[in-house]
């Protein structure tokens, strides 16, 4: 029992933190939130430190590779697992929705509100290719230092790493001192954590304790359906994942280090600030530092298996409230291809980050941008259990680059 206590001490100080946390929100309700500045204060701290740590982690790993085949067999690895476990999500998220009715307009006084009224995007009239550009670049080396452009930050720190791959030797001062950096930064995620149970709790009193108002009957049936799928897609997708990538060990690793993320996914509601933790819990599973410090940066951004199948759920929304109707393939894989697209358009941001991935939903399917709303409603509502996926998805899927790059985990 003892042992017991002392290799999940932490993980039982955090979900004891959230239980008591989730009943001052229930008993209190909306006065629950006047704790919710003290969960900011802990997700203010995580994000903080994002930029920073993604630079560290990401160009540090690939400077230490002493192997030099073994940076592009990570990269190439890594897209492999994305792609591959992408279209599995996405299928599951069409499958699961095809044959339910996500909407009774009857109950979503909402939706005909939205469509009453108008509004103004000029600045929505940017091509796809454009956008892509935007947020895999920046115009100012100082808008690297923003968490708003993490996918630029990502592509700069991947090019920096390998800079310093090829500079050899001459690069060694400067490696020194980002390792000696990634060491200090890795400390002040430590400091941070000892916040943790405070910083969870209170958070997760203020959404327990302002939440359920806010969702119309039409909008609880899709979170709850989305609940019901991102369950099972967690507990039985994640778990055959993690049996593929190390057998029987495999499963009994990941399920044994993945509840520190899942709950911080839950409760922050961002990828981004998961990181951290998510790194951490990762290699515990018995993933090498350079594919953990590598695979969770890059898979916060191009990697979401919950937004994807969210994206799936809110095109389902509207072919329901539009009543569209499938005439062939060709539909159907429009709306795969539309869901998989939408994704690469979403920031590693807290809530409210998908607007252009909405946009981009609603004008390649031809709907008014009048249904903008909806799809904001939708994302905020699934937002929790959308990000645990998102989450988790890159921890696995850590675990499974570990084993085309080295072929089983570590001990």
């Amino acid at each position: 029992m003892k042992k017991f206590l002392y290799h999940y001490r932490s993980t039982i100080i955090l979900l004891v933190a959230i239980v008591v946390g989730s009943l001052i929100g229930i008993i209190f309700q909306e006065k629950a939130t006047i704790l919710r500045p003290f969960g900011d204060l802990f997700l203010n701290l995580l994000l903080v430190i994002i930029v920073p740590l993604i630079f560290l982690t990401i160009t540090t790993a690939i400077a230490k590779m002493k192997q030099p085949k073994r940076l592009g067999k990570i990269l190439t690895a890594i897209i492999g697992v994305f792609i591959v476990t992408s279209l599995i999500a996405v299928l599951v998220g069409f499958a699961s929705t095809f044959f339910v009715s996500l909407v009774n307009p009857g109950d979503t006084e909402q939706i005909e509100t939205a469509f009453s009224e108008t509004s103004e995007s000029e600045e929505e009239n940017i091509s796809i290719l454009d956008r892509t550009v935007q947020l895999l670049t920046v115009d100012d080396f100082s808008k690297l230092l923003s968490r708003n452009n993490i996918m630029a930050l990502l592509v700069f720190s991947i090019l920096f790493g390998i800079a310093m791959y090829m500079s050899k030797e001459k690069a060694k001062p400067v490696c020194d001192f980002l390792i000696a950096a990634n060491d200090i930064v890795g400390n002040l995620l430590k400091i941070i954590m000892y916040y943790a149970p405070i910083g969870l709790g209170c958070y997760f009193a203020a959404l327990v304790g302002s939440l359920g108002t806010d969702i119309v009957a039409g909008y609880l049936k899709t979170f709850l359906y989305y609940c019901v799928v991102a369950v099972g897609f967690y507990v039985i997708v994640y778990t055959i994942y993690a049996f593929w990538a190390g057998g029987k060990e495999g499963v009994r690793k990941f399920w044994k280090n993945a509840l520190p993320s899942t709950v911080t996914a839950l409760a922050t509601c961002s990828s981004a600030a998961s990181i951290p933790v998510n790194i951490e819990c990762t290699k515990k599973m018995g993933v090498p530092d350079d594919i953990a410090q590598t695979t969770i940066p890059l898979g916060t951004s191009f990697h979401k298996d919950g937004s994807i199948i969210g994206s799936v759920f809110k095109i389902m929304f509207l072919v329901g409230l539009f009543g569209t109707t499938f005439t062939g393939i060709g539909d159907v894989l429009g709306v795969l291809g539309i869901a998989l697209l939408a994704n690469l358009l979403v920031t590693a941001v807290p809530i409210g980050g998908g607007t252009i991935s909405e946009m981009l939903i609603i004008t390649m399917m031809g709907y008014p941008v009048a249904a903008l709303p909806i799809l904001t409603i939708i994302a905020t509502i699934i937002d929790a259990p959308a990000t645990m996926l998102n989450v988790v998805g890159d921890t696995v899927s850590s675990m499974m680059v570990t084993k085309i790059v080295d072929g089983k985990l570590e001990n």
